[in-house]
């Protein structure tokens, strides 16, 4: 189940699993578009359209996908958004948390416990590089992003603990070539193709961090030690 399959990251992965012989659920807000891809291959396609930050209605759009599909083994949680806010416009804050920490967290816990209920399934959720510490150019982005980091670290621990056969997956891509990349300066920016198949095999793997591409590893481990006095510099 690819949850927030309209565009970008999402779309290519749910193309990507489908041409592999996969059943994929597609979720999204724009129905036309979950119609359009559903269109390509009625046969292994299912999907509902629906607001992931409507939570109090969230968990009934995926039980009815699930039963459409017939069964469920893999969650990737590819809602999610972000913009430059450098005037601190309250309201812009506000939607990216309403969308990036309440809506993941239903989305995920509905899925942690699903799994758990079955004995096994994998968790994957897409983060960022820009979690790792604060962005004056983005602080709410940031801070969503570093509190999804930390909620699937607590997820594995939690599923280690209780011996669940969950696993948790942090797909953790640096800039990648969607509209949802909306930072000023970029570099080694990944076509969306690329991302896909890098993920699909960490995915296959069972990586609980997939870095995007993988040369981001380097970039996310001199950012989490990099000084703080320099830090407030950039």
């Amino acid at each position: 189940m690819i949850i927030g399959a309209t565009s970008g990251i999402g779309r290519a992965m749910a193309q990507l699993l489908v041409s592999e012989g996969y059943t994929v659920g597609i979720t999204g807000r724009r129905e036309e578009l979950l119609l359009e891809l559903a269109a390509t291959d009625p046969d292994q396609y299912r999907f509902r359209s629906f607001d992931v930050t409507d939570t109090a209605n969230v968990t009934i759009h995926l039980e009815e996908l699930v039963l459409a599909m017939g069964g469920l083994d893999t969650v990737v949680i590819s809602a999610g958004g972000g913009d430059v806010n450098r005037s601190l416009d309250f309201e812009v804050e506000h939607r990216m948390i309403a969308l990036n920490v309440e809506a993941f967290t239903c989305l995920a816990d509905w899925a942690f416990n699903y799994f758990k209920r079955q004995g096994h399934g994998q968790l994957a959720a897409i983060t960022s590089v820009a979690g790792i510490r604060g962005s004056r150019q983005a602080p709410a982005y940031s801070a969503t992003k570093a509190y999804q980091i930390t909620y699937l670290e607590g997820l594995r621990q939690k599923a280690r603990k209780e011996r669940t056969g969950i696993v948790i997956t942090d797909i953790c891509p640096g800039f990648v070539d969607t509209p949802a990349a909306k930072s000023p300066a970029r570099f080694w920016v990944a076509p969306v193709p690329k991302a896909a198949t890098q993920i699909y095999q960490g995915l296959r793997k069972q990586r609980h961090i997939i870095y995007v591409t993988r040369r981001w590893r380097m970039v996310a481990w001199l950012y989490r030690w990099l000084p703080n006095w320099l830090h407030e510099r950039m």
